[in-house]
């Protein structure tokens, strides 16, 4: 990843009136994003894009949902943002009918890792 600024997602228009721009760190936030939320099968080009896990919201909670999660995160961090973000930790905690998933990384720049460590944590289900 380049430094500098990136168009921002979800699409919006800035202050003046054109497209927002975005700093690399929100940049990679708004991309672990998209990966936690997407389905499978959502995106018409990339039918296996996304993680699943919000599949996983109403499984019965205990030890298994968790491996599961923090599997399917995981994988799918490293498989669609692999060249960009190093995945350290990923932390889930299951409460009632939502899913809190944590995420721990380290960004690349060709393959090095720069900067500090950066959590994400998303909460996700119905309240």
């Amino acid at each position: 990843m380049t430094s500098g600024r990136h168009v921002g997602f979800p699409l919006r228009v800035g202050g003046r009136g054109r497209t927002a721009l975005v700093s690399d760190e929100d940049y990679l936030r708004g991309l672990i994003e998209a990966v936690l939320f997407t389905r499978p099968g959502e995106r018409v080009n990339r039918p296996d894009f996304g993680s699943g896990v919000d599949r996983l919201v109403f499984a019965p909670a205990g030890d298994e949902m968790v491996n599961a999660s923090r599997t399917l995160v995981h994988a799918a961090l490293q498989r669609w943002l692999g060249d960009l973000v190093q995945v350290d930790d990923v932390v889930v905690e299951a409460q009632d009918t939502r899913l809190r998933v944590t995420v721990t990384y380290l960004p690349l720049v060709a393959g090095t890792a720069v900067g500090e460590r950066r959590s994400l944590s998303v909460l996700g289900g119905s309240p």
